[in-house]
């Protein structure tokens, strides 16, 4: 009988208030792995694990430490620190998610957004962090010109009309990853930034004019390994949230919508650069 465990801790919120009222939040989670463990599984000996809820104290106490101000910097600060503390830790997944909390005044910001950055960072002592995945999740965007969806299959199943020119709303998360660690972890002018790519999807979005969900995530995704030379990969994942029309078209262009239907299109895509190129 063969195994591979993880254990954690998940949820772990850390707000940094900086003496010049700076704010850093993210919220945590932390798996770690390896066989180390095991014997609390097979034996219940107890005698090498880190308590999870050592680990939420432990995330809180470098969250003081930690003196950047990204997502992927923070989870690999906590990965190496992990491994530095315990030895019995060989290798770790660190989570970290963006709180976002907008500045709306020299003093005041607002609580929450949809879209959060966010940064996996797998790590192991021999190697020390191997992986970095950044991305930015819940961006909710909607145009109302500028899309069509034409020219699918039609059957006896088929209802969706053929729309030439129709609102475009969509659920998207976006994930990339960098050619170099020292790139992805901020440690050079090449690294780029959830909020960087954030303003590119959207201005892409914006000005092109798209034939499906699947024609603008390519688009979006070809348009910035063109733009960001240090990324090795970028991935979408998309929902069609377009709204569904509530009245018939009026003679002077009105139209009036209503929220979509919570059943949602998925639409999936993962492109890689040409190790040529």
């Amino acid at each position: 009988m063969r195994s591979e465990i993880h254990y954690g801790k998940s949820g772990v919120t850390a707000y940094r208030v900086g003496a010049d009222g700076a704010v850093f939040a993210a919220r945590v989670s932390v798996d770690v792995l390896g066989d180390n463990f095991l014997p609390a599984y097979t034996e219940g000996d107890n005698s090498n694990v880190v308590a999870t809820d050592t680990m939420k104290n432990f995330v809180w106490a470098m969250a003081a430490q930690y003196a950047g101000a990204t997502q992927e910097g923070f989870a690999a600060f906590l990965a190496r620190r992990f491994i530095a503390t315990w030895d019995q830790i060989g290798a770790l997944r660190v989570r970290c998610e963006e709180i976002p909390l907008p500045r709306e005044g020299r003093i005041l910001r607002s609580i929450g957004r949809s879209d959060r950055a966010v940064a996996v960072i797998e790590c192991s002592r021999e190697s020390g962090v191997i992986d970095v995945r950044s991305g930015r999740e819940g961006l909710e965007l909607l145009k109302v010109t500028g899309s069509s969806f034409t020219h699918f299959v039609r059957d006896a199943y088929t209802t969706l009309p053929e729309i030439v020119d129709r609102p475009l709303s969509i659920g998207l998360d976006v994930h990339w990853r960098h050619s170099e660690v020292a790139d992805a972890l901020g440690e050079s002018e090449a690294h780029v930034g959830a909020d960087a790519a954030r303003a590119f999807v959207c201005a892409t979005f914006d000005e092109f004019n798209s034939r499906s969900i699947q024609h603008l995530v390519h688009e979006i995704g070809r348009r910035m390994l063109e733009r960001f030379p240090s990324l090795a990969e970028v991935a979408f994942d998309a929902q069609n949230r377009t709204p569904d029309a509530a009245v018939p078209v009026k003679g002077d262009g009105m139209k009036v919508y209503t929220d979509a239907r919570p059943i949602f299109g998925n639409i999936g895509l993962v492109l890689r650069r040409d190790a040529r190129g």
